[in-house]
């Protein structure tokens, strides 16, 4: 018997019928009117991905924020990105003096490989409307974006120096001893690893950073520059702490460097929530394996945690709304290795007996299915595969791309699209020399 037809209330149970009956097509955007309407009061909505490289998935999120933002007043965005070149483009969206006269211009020093997960048409297209969103409000209602990871050391290191060489010249002497520190190895973090560890002559620069972090936090009270430029430093000096957290655990086998970089961009969640308060309310864009419960996925097993994990808990389950993607073919920008050229890769069709398999079956169109109290009960507890394509990517080796997962555990809405393009790099010139299509319903 196929493992998509179970035995259920003393019948059969064609899994793909139930698929189909318990889903929405997504026909235009009055589809996910009921997905508007299951996420309610939440606080915190995580906007998830399969890829990073994914047309789809992008002009997805940007409609879902959209709605966010104007419908129920969410304060801003956060993403899988690195910090200060993410600040650069909320300071653009919100207009400040001298922040670039197009979000094009902003994105194109946008320069950490994999360059094409933020650097692309689809993100300009969301920092356009969001600069002109913000144009009539005041400063503190402005929507926001924001980067919530933590490889940015050197980069968040240059940021809090020429900020204190401005503001507090004292201060900024301890900063420059913390990137003295650093400034033998290279921006990518593997040197330092291997160097915390050399039986000879270990090194750790941890106590520069930390000593860095403590007089920044001490200080800030004091400066007296824009709010924003102030909670910037803050953030920089902390992302210059768990990133020598990160490269020094990189090194060692196990799940600690996963679990320093999830908490990070957690930590990092909460610091925005907080300063959006009164009411601050978040737009997480992540990969499924950051923003679906790790907890329903074999990452438990390893001793993983994950920010969907972590807001569930900080939060409270009715206060996190997570929205998985996935796709059965296509094709996705990503590289053969780490530091690759991009480039076009296909995606061959779903992997038979994964979630992307069966709702494929389920009618070969794009789909939206909530977990309901009935699809929990049906689907809670079966375990299937599930996609995860990340920046290194080989489709001949398909079978590698898969992670066990209760979805309606994982996530509480899923959003299947069963044919995507590949996204649209900046750097790379569009097809015709035209801006490529960057909203799901061609408005």
């Amino acid at each position: 018997m196929s493992s998509f037809i179970i035995q259920q209330n003393g019948g059969v149970l064609n899994l793909t019928d139930f698929i189909k009956s318990n889903s929405v097509p997504l026909t235009d955007e009055k589809a996910i009117d009921s997905l508007m309407e299951a996420i309610g009061n939440a606080r915190c909505v995580l906007l998830g991905e399969a890829s990073h490289g994914t047309h789809e998935y992008y002009t997805w999120r940007t409609e879902l924020s959209k709605r966010l933002i104007e419908e129920k007043g969410f304060s801003f965005i956060a993403v899988e990105g690195d910090w200060p070149d993410c600040y650069r483009l909320n300071r653009y969206i919100k207009s400040y003096k001298d922040s670039g006269d197009s979000a094009q211009d902003v994105l194109h020093d946008f320069n950490r490989w994999p360059t094409w997960m933020w650097a692309n048409w689809e993100v300009i297209a969301l920092a356009e409307w969001l600069r002109e969103h913000n144009r009539q409000l005041p400063a503190n209602k402005k929507v926001g974006f924001y980067g919530l990871d933590v490889y940015s050391l050197w980069e968040s290191l240059e940021s809090i120096i020429n900020y204190l060489k401005k503001v507090d010249p004292a201060a900024a002497k301890t900063a420059l001893k913390a990137w003295e520190c650093f400034e033998p190895y290279t921006d990518e973090g593997s040197e330092y690893a291997k160097a915390t560890v050399d039986p000879w002559v270990p090194i750790s620069c941890e106590n520069e950073v930390v000593e860095m972090l403590n007089e920044v936090l001490f200080k800030m009270p004091q400066y007296n520059t824009d709010h924003e430029a102030v909670m910037n430093t803050g953030q920089n000096a902390y992302v210059a702490v768990n990133a020598e957290h990160y490269y020094r655990a990189m090194i060692q086998a196990g799940p600690t460097s996963w679990n320093i970089r999830d908490t990070h961009m957690m930590e990092t969640l909460e610091r925005l929530v907080d300063f959006h308060e009164p009411a601050g309310k978040a737009i997480v864009w992540e990969h499924n394996t950051h923003i679906g419960d790790a907890r329903a996925t074999g990452m438990r097993a390893h001793g993983m945690v994950n920010v969907g994990q972590l807001a569930r808990e900080r939060y409270g389950v009715k206060n996190v709304f997570a929205v998985g993607f996935g796709s059965h073919v296509g094709h996705v920008i990503a590289g053969r290795k780490w530091g690759d050229v991009m480039r076009s890769l296909p995606v061959p069709p779903s992997k038979a007996g994964s979630w992307e398999h069966l709702f494929h079956l389920a009618g070969k169109e794009d789909r939206l299915m909530l977990m309901t109290p009935e699809v929990m009960k049906v689907l809670g507890n079966r375990e299937f595969e599930h996609r995860a394509i990340g920046v290194v990517y080989h489709p001949e080796n398909e079978v590698g791309n898969y992670v066990s997962s209760l979805m309606p555990r994982r996530y509480d809405a899923f959003m299947f699209l069963d044919e995507t393009k590949a996204l649209h790099p900046l750097h790379i010139q569009p097809d015709g020399h035209q801006i490529p299509e960057t909203y799901p319903f061609g408005v």
